[in-house]
This record gives C-alpha cells, structure tokens and sequence, in this order.
C-alpha cells in the first residue's frame, strides 16, 4: 500500500480563527489604552494645530566664527532645548549660512519653549552684590527657613515661600530661590563710601559675616551705579538694553521676573561658565521632604571654579551669598550658598513645580551656544490656512476611497467585502498607534503626514487585489475555491512583501536624509506600510480562509466574484487512472 502523501491536514484550518482573535485583541487593548491615556485624538503639527515661527540670525561672536559645524551645533542644542520641554514636532533647522528657523506648534509648553529658543546667549554664573524689586513693585515678603549650617533664620524673603537645596551627600548647598522679595541692596555696595545705587541709607551688615569684594569707587562703578538706579525692569524696552552686551569678566545689571515681579540686579564678572555644566536634569525627592529639585554635574573644572565662588559667597550675608545664573542678560535664578559645594554636583531644590525644575535644568543643560544669535521675526502661524488645506487633503482623500470601493464592488463583487473590512481594520490600527505615538515619542500629525496615510490606502487596496487575483488564478486553472485560498497565498504572500518591503526601504530612507515636516510623510508612510503586512497576514488571509467555507463563496455565486464561468475557467481538474499492474504485450486501444 503506498504511504499517504504530506499535506497541510486539518490543523492548519483551525489558525485563521486564532490570527483573527489575536489581532482582535489587539485592537481593543491598544484602543483600551488611548482612553485610559485619555489622548484620544493624534496631536496636530504647527500647520494645523498653528504655533509661532522664529528667525533668528547668527552674529560674529568673540571667539567664535559663523560656520557649518557652529550652526549645526547651535541647531541641535535648541532642538534639544526644545523637546526637554516636551513639545511636539518643533522644528529647527538652519536657512542659508547664518539663519535658523524655529518653528513651535501650539501646545502645553509651547510659550515656554518659545522664550528659552529666543534666548540664545551664552550661560554664566555671576555673585549677586545686590538686587531688589523694580519698577515700584513691592511685593509681599514671606519667611524662608535656614537651610541648616548655622541653625540661623535666613534673612531673605523668598517668593515662592521656603525653599532648602542640599548636596547629594547631604550637606548644606544652594537655596533655590530664584530671587528675593524684598532684599535690601548689597550690604557691600551700601557700605562703600559712594551713595548707593537706590539713594537710600546705609544699612550694617547682620551677623558680621565679612563682606564680599565690592567695586572700587571709580568712573565705570559710578557708572554701574546710576544704570542701577535708573534701570526699570518693567519695561521691556530697558530689559533689552542690559546685560547682553556685558563682557564675561565685567560686572554688569541684569533683570529677572520671579512670579510675575521683576527683580534687578547687580552682578560681578562670571565665575563659571555654562559650558562647564555637564549636566542637569530634574528629578523628584521620594526620600525626603524637597519635592522638585534639579541636580547639577560640572566638569572638572566647573567644579572646581564652582567650589571657589560658592566657598567665597558662603562667607556673606543675602544677597551676596547668592549667585545669579544669568541667560541672554536675564537672571533666570539667584541661589544662595551657605559653605562651599566640592565634588562637582549640587543640588538646586524649594518649591519648584514640576515645570521650573524641568525649564531650569533645561537652560543649565542647553543654555551655551556656540554662537550668539539675534531675533529678527517671530510670526504667530493660524491653523485656518492648515485647516483649509486639511479639508481639501481629506476630501480627495475621501472621493479616491470612494472611487476605489466603486472600483472593487463592480469588480470584485463579494470580494469587495473583505477588501473593505480589511480597509476599516487598518484605519483603525492606523488612528489608535498615531494617538498613542503623541505623548509616547512626540509624534505629530502634519499635512504632509496626512498625505501620506492617504497614499497608503493605495498600498493597502493593492496588497489585497494581489491575493485576490491570484485566488483568480488557481479557480481559472479549475480548482475549488478553499485549494485555491490556499495555494494562491504562498505565491501572494512573496509579492506582497517584496512591494511593502520596497516602500519601507523608500520612507525610511526618506525618513534618514529629510528634515522637517517631510519626515512627517516618511514616517506615516513607514508605518502604515507596516500595518498593511499585519492586516494582510492576520486578518485578510484568515478571513479569506474562512469565507472560503461559505457557500456563497465556495459555489462560486455570480455575486461572489469567484464565478468560475465567468472567469473563463477550464474544467475541474481529475486525475486520470493508470493500470495497476504492468502490460504483458499491446493494448488495444479500442479494448478488443
């Protein structure tokens, strides 16, 4: 008896019910997801959610030459900057030699954002000789604890209430308040023979700490002096004029908005560079009762010059044991030391929101650029023109998918239901993964992208008229229609791979070499090209193996679309029988 010959057998009729199951699972769970992450909408590019667009022109830095690899060192530390923040598809990207181009969409941070790319000078740390509330603004003084070295109330009011930093291992290290309310002028500045630089009184210094080196009283510190004096920090059009131009080993004014109150300040020449910050992050205290913090790294030899300025400032009273962290001219915070920081890392705490920790480390870590720039145009960008155009982007989006349907009933028949389910399941996986990738990797819906979920309906539909005619083609060959399912797919199968594996090859190649919103498109176009080979493989094959039990299908119904008669196919094929045995001479081919 000759051995029965190898086949698929039953169990592989059984798989097409688990595949559907499976990517039915799927599709609820990522769908569950997106509720429960409440972001249930993709979030939308600048050009149709609007945003702002910034110019900004490099200038001749001393020290520092307008190039290639300075522009692109400068792009990637806004871009950086920019997404420490969490905003999505910002875009930075350089325009000629010495612009670049800063596109912010709106959102949570986007304002934010906006400030910290406009401010582009370099970062440095400058001793506070004095500082107080400006333009007529007297703001409500409220108690700040002793951060633990002398047992002592501090003298200073902070803003934000009380606020304590210590160094990771513990010790006493910088307050982090950003400025103070209500201080008086520096104790150095009042004590010096020359008037100080609000006329008032001269005030003695508590707890007699030795005073910090105060300016001679010559021409450029009388000077200094009455641009103190004079200085309004409410007005936007004096913020501009100071502290930019300012020479790191000069002392200088500056300005510095704390809860909407602007402090202003006198400032001695920088004593750490922010190239000389490794590294700041912020992060949250489990462990103790500091909530938001930010910890800084130094390199070498920050800190060692940070061990210096903070083992000197320890030596003062308020406020000239602070040190002004000073970015584009603005203090953008004053902490206050009370003994040296070593070791290269301290600890910047109080009560921070989750935000300023994060906008501070932010500016810590990518405050340095290697060029100065210069804000030309700053343009607030509408979503109506986006909205207009995404309008008309869906709309022949819409009629291409309709003639498509048209196409596939009167073509395909019945057969149109499968391409149009698996159509509706792809949309679906497509919607829910653009949701998710929002909070998850920033991702943002543009009109480029859109585009490319449209031009993926074609890739889609294609995959499926692959499968479908070459079920055409074993039923054209005679065959039933569940052998024919099943041979027509290894042939469909290498096809459909070798086209989708093509276009993957072509968006992320496009995806590598572009920038800007053209990544949007390369992206979309990657990833729907993806989820056409899952639909094709765990829904349109199984779903086919399935109907292909039906008998509407398998009779070849003239509605089904697999008419044999009308696809011109050949009788079913038989095999023919052989004799059992071998001939002992010719046989008659009549039979006599």
């Amino acid at each position: 008896m000759a051995a029965p010959k190898k086949g698929r057998g039953p169990s592989a009729q059984s798989k097409p019910v688990r595949s559907l199951v499976l990517i039915l699972i799927a599709i609820v769970a990522m769908t569950g997801g997106m509720f429960l992450a409440g972001h249930t909408t993709p979030r939308l590019g600048i050009d149709l959610a609007g945003g702002t667009s910034i110019t900004l022109k490099a200038k001749a830095d001393q020290g520092s030459a307008i190039n290639k690899a300075n522009m692109d060192t400068a792009v990637d530390i806004m871009n950086r900057r920019v997404n420490g923040l969490g905003v999505s598809e910002a875009e930075v990207q350089t325009q000629g030699d010495d612009h670049i181009i800063v596109n912010i969409p709106k959102g949570t941070n986007s304002k934010e954002a906006q400030q910290q790319v406009g401010t582009t000078a370099k970062l440095y740390f400058r001793p506070v000789l004095a500082s107080e509330p400006s333009g007529g603004a007297a703001p409500k003084p409220s108690p700040s604890t002793s951060s633990g070295a002398s047992g002592s109330p501090s003298p200073a009011a902070s803003p934000s209430g009380d606020q304590k930093a210590t160094s990771p291992s513990g010790s006493p290290s910088p307050n982090a308040s950003a400025t103070s309310q209500g201080r008086a002028v520096s104790d150095a500045l009042k004590a010096d023979a020359t008037p100080s630089p609000t006329g008032s009184p001269s005030a003695k210094s508590s707890g007699g700490a030795s005073p910090s080196p105060k300016p001679s009283a010559d021409a450029d510190t009388a000077k200094l002096q009455a641009q103190y004096a004079a200085l309004d920090c409410s007005k936007p059009a004096e913020r501009a004029k100071v502290g930019q131009a300012a020479k790191p080993g000069d002392p200088t004014v500056a300005c510095g908005e704390i809860n909407k109150v602007w402090y202003k300040y006198v400032l001695g020449p920088a004593a750490v560079d922010g190239t000389e910050v490794k590294k700041a992050q912020a992060i949250f205290d489990t462990q103790g009762a500091s909530g938001w913090q930010v910890q800084m790294t130094f390199t070498s030899s920050g800190a060692k010059k940070f061990a210096d300025i903070t083992g000197e400032l320890a030596k003062n009273q308020q406020p000239q044991n602070e040190f002004g962290i000073v970015l584009d001219g603005d203090v953008v915070s004053s902490p206050y030391v009370q003994q040296a920081i070593t070791g290269g890392q301290a600890e910047i705490s109080g009560r921070f929101t989750q935000e300023e920790a994060q906008s501070l480390s932010n500016m810590l870590s990518y405050g340095a650029l290697p060029l100065s720039f210069q804000e030309e145009t700053v343009t607030t960008v509408t979503a109506a023109l986006g909205g207009e155009q995404l309008k008309a982007g869906l709309l022949a989006g819409a009629i291409g998918l309709v003639l498509v349907v048209i196409y596939l009933v009167a073509y395909y028949r019945g057969l149109s239901l499968v391409a149009m389910a698996s159509l509706l399941v792809s949309a679906i996986l497509t919607y829910v993964i653009m949701s998710l990738l929002g909070p998850a990797i920033g991702f943002a819906l543009n009109l480029p992208a859109v585009c490319g979920a449209i031009v993926a309906i074609g890739i889609t539909a294609d995959s499926f008229i692959v499968y479908f005619e070459r079920i055409r083609d074993e039923i054209r060959e005679g065959r039933t229609l569940r052998p024919a399912v099943e041979r027509a797919w290894p042939r469909a199968r290498r096809t459909i791979l070798v086209s989708d594996f093509v276009s993957f090859l072509a968006a992320a190649v496009l995806f590598i070499v572009t920038v800007g919103k053209v990544q949007g498109f390369a992206f979309t176009l990657g990833l729907t090209t993806v989820l056409d080979v899952v639909v094709v493989f765990f829904f349109t094959k199984p779903l086919m193996t399935l109907l292909a039990r039906r008998r509407f299908f398998a009779d070849g119904h003239k509605w089904s679309g697999l008419d044999p008669r009308s696809l011109g196919a050949n009788p079913p094929l038989r095999r023919t029988r052989r004799p059992s045995g071998p001939t002992t001479g010719p046989v008659d081919p009549k039979g006599a």
